[in-house]
């Protein structure tokens, strides 16, 4: 954040007593913490028979997580069923959070969560989703490119869910 959101001056830094730099209004004589955007992903999984979804979108050639934007007031796990029910049709029996990671070329913290759902009869992508598979863990593996932010959460949690796996 370079400008006062509230007055548009150019932000100087100080020191803010037990915070550290911080951008400051001159103008304003306030403190602007820096403001991002918050975001869900979902590892979708059948749990019947542990295939997981990968849709691609917005011409790209590669596949990625369902996802989406928090509305104001959402909790994550409300925008996680709903971002998946608005982008596939289906229905989550729950959630389950993963982890997070910065997004910084679209300002964004990313939420990862498991959706698990029963029903992949239920799936009838919206206009948002330009196509779709469904993979066993070992095929999605090897389908999402590891280097994206959708690869770097799905690997992780595929490392969690194995090492689960194995403590059974």
């Amino acid at each position: 954040m370079k400008y006062c959101e509230e007055c548009g001056t150019q932000l100087t830094e100080r020191a803010l007593e037990h915070e550290g730099i911080v951008p400051f209004c001159p103008t304003c004589g306030e403190f602007r913490f820096p403001k991002f955007n918050i975001a869900v992903s979902m590892i979708v999984l059948n749990e019947q028979n542990q295939k997981t979804l990968f849709i691609k979108q917005y011409g790209k050639d590669f596949y990625r997580l369902v996802a989406g934007y928090v509305n104001r007031t959402e909790q994550l796990e409300h925008a996680a069923i709903r971002e998946l029910a608005e982008e596939t049709g289906m229905t989550a029996a729950r959630v389950q959070f993963n982890r997070t990671e910065f997004f910084a070329p679209s300002n964004t913290l990313m939420c990862n969560f498991t959706a698990f759902v029963e029903d992949d009869a239920q799936l009838h992508p919206n206009y948002e989703v330009d196509t779709y598979a469904w993979f066993s863990l070992e095929e999605a593996e090897r389908a999402i490119r590891p280097d994206i932010l959708a690869g770097r959460f799905f690997n992780a949690w595929l490392a969690d869910w194995r090492r689960a796996s194995e403590n059974i």
